[in-house]
């Protein structure tokens, strides 16, 4: 069965995911310069590795689904949980695509009589 939706919007997913990863530790490196500490760098830095992780799990997706789409669901959470608000976009493309992954059976092709 094709995964290939699965695997576009995990794709999408972890390049948003990685963008809003760069974008929060630019404000958490910014924030450290001003005020000397930054909670908001090492959760930009989480981000970024499970931005990594769903790209795998979109690129798993298409071999073993259920993996794949545990990869991607736990990624979004984790990057939605990690950067908030910079990370509401990627989550919406992953945990849908993580869904599809895990619950999506393949079709059964009838026998022709």
């Amino acid at each position: 069965m094709s995964r290939t939706t699965e695997m576009v919007l995990g794709i999408l997913g972890g390049l948003i995911g990685f963008g809003g990863a760069f974008f929060a530790l630019f404000v958490g490196s910014l924030d450290e310069a001003l005020n000397g500490s930054s909670e908001l760098s090492g959760l930009g830095s989480s981000a970024f590795l499970f931005s990594a992780t769903a790209i795998i799990g979109a690129i798993v997706v298409k071999f073993k689904a259920k993996l794949g789409g545990w990869i991607m669901l736990i990624s979004g959470v984790a990057i939605l949980v990690s950067i908030s608000l910079f990370g509401v976009v990627p989550a919406l493309l992953l945990i849908p695509a993580g869904l599809m992954g895990i619950i999506r059976k393949p079709k059964t092709e009838k026998m022709a009589a």
